[in-house]
């Protein structure tokens, strides 16, 4: 079957519709029926829904607004005991949406450029990414906000906006940086889309911690976004170019290896959710099912792949008082847990204090607080309410879009929180370890 005939599989499958049994387990999983307590905007009330409209009924407005109220958190498919692929069928749901109806033309125009011509484009984010930073650090911003020249809602959405981090991690394109000490491992390093230019200096914490645990590190030089927004708004084509575009460079960085690479990593939940379901979003595709479920199967979580090794000694005390919060794509979408909360635990002179509900989504849902910006703050509000009962002053994340919601939520509802990746913290404390070394041989 050609490329272009995939759409024909992007609605709900009848075979993943019918795991639902309606028990109702999954509710008190699901931010949004806890917010509303709509039948309707819950994991039951959606299926039910999709359900009638697999049966010929109408793609209406209010099926549309349930569906993309929903954060596709994922945190149904953990409640759920018949094991349905929730976030399968919403997906899925989105796509059918997006290809039967026509949206009006201002939104029409906004998803062109964000989705086809933002997002993949690494010329196009510098160009973005530099006007926002001479936007941010010449004080315009400040200015702005000063003057309240921004209507309430766009005030709101502006909060939530990544400050601009130069030079950019594109740099890094193209580069294989080399293990310290002896090489354990070779890997491939993701490096994400609007994190190249707003999470720049994780990215290069993550590689550093890499290095310092054994590990070559190869940053691919055609990689792209990896689609997760894109699958997530149901653009499901483009997310396929996507795949396509990825695998291909990996393939093609290969070709000039002896052997191939032990693991291709990404620090971000929501990106490695969607690259680890490559093999289903191109399962029709005849030139790349095969290649995507190898693609797939290698692709790891960077707190995944360094809990599953033993961590290169040493690492200085870091006194730091920690609460985690799960990105629900890492947590739901790919079932890691507890290799976060083991790194943490390796630090020393880390305490780790958990809060409430630590895996209900803090309402960032990739762009889901800019266009659902009132139910995402209510969301945060909650979120921020769990972690100021714990008293940590830093908290740990595991997902640049939830560390961007969290840093809202501490300006907004919090108490002065740091904000910071499990490997940023790691990075730390390998960082104090050479400083005190260095000292030690003045």
């Amino acid at each position: 079957m050609a490329a272009s005939d995939l759409t024909a599989f992007d609605k709900p499958q009848q075979a993943d519709l019918d795991r639902c049994v309606h028990c109702g387990l999954c509710l008190n999983a699901c931010p949004t029926y806890r917010e509303l307590r709509v039948e309707m905007d819950s994991p039951r009330g959606r299926i039910y829904q999709m359900v009638q409209v697999s049966g010929g009924a109408a793609i209406s407005e209010s099926y549309i607004e349930h569906i993309e109220l929903c954060l596709a958190c994922r945190g149904c498919e953990t409640a759920c005991p018949s094991g349905v692929q929730y976030g399968r069928l919403v997906e899925a749901a989105r796509a059918e949406i997006e290809n039967h109806i026509q949206r009006p033309w201002r939104e029409r125009m906004l998803r062109w450029l964000v989705f086809r011509r933002l997002l993949p484009s690494r010329r196009n984010l510098e160009i973005v990414g530099a006007l926002l930073y001479l936007y941010q650090a010449s004080g315009l911003k400040r200015m702005v906000g000063m003057l309240g020249f921004l209507p309430a809602r766009l005030r709101e959405v502006e909060s939530i906006a990544p400050e601009i981090e130069t030079p950019f991690f594109f740099a890094y394109y193209g580069k294989t940086l080399p293990a310290e000490a002896k090489q354990r491992y070779r890997v491939a390093f993701l490096g994400g889309c609007i994190a190249n230019i707003s999470f720049a200096r994780l990215n290069e914490a993550t590689v550093r911690v890499l290095q310092k645990n054994g590990c070559e590190v190869s940053i691919l030089a055609n990689q792209t976004c990896c689609g997760a927004l894109h699958v997530h708004a149901g653009i499901r084509g483009e997310a396929r170019k996507l795949a396509r575009r990825n695998i291909d460079a990996l393939v093609n960085f290969e070709a000039t290896l002896n052997g191939g690479f032990d693991a291709i990593i990404t620090n971000a939940g929501g990106c490695g959710s969607t690259l680890k379901e490559y093999g289903e979003l191109l399962e029709h595709d005849p030139e790349y099912a095969e290649k995507a479920l190898r693609f797939s199967a290698s692709v790891k979580d960077v707190n995944e792949f360094l809990a599953s090794i033993e961590l290169n000694p040493p690492m200085r005390v870091v006194p730091l008082t920690v609460t985690y919060q799960d990105s629900c794509h890492l947590a739901h979408g790919q079932k890691v847990r507890s290799a976060p909360r083991k790194l943490l635990a390796s630090v020393p002179g880390l305490e780790l204090r958990e809060m409430q509900l630590s895996d209900l989504c803090c309402g960032s849902a990739g762009i889901y607080n800019v266009v659902h910006t009132g139910m995402a703050m209510s969301l945060l509000k909650k979120k921020m309410d769990s972690v100021n009962a714990t008293g940590a002053p830093v908290i740990a994340a595991s997902n640049p879009g939830c560390m961007l919601q969290l840093r809202a939520g501490v300006r907004k509802f919090g108490r002065g929180q740091r904000v910071a990746h499990v490997v940023e913290i790691l990075d730390e404390a390998y960082r104090k370890d050479e400083a005190y070394r260095k000292d030690d041989h003045r």
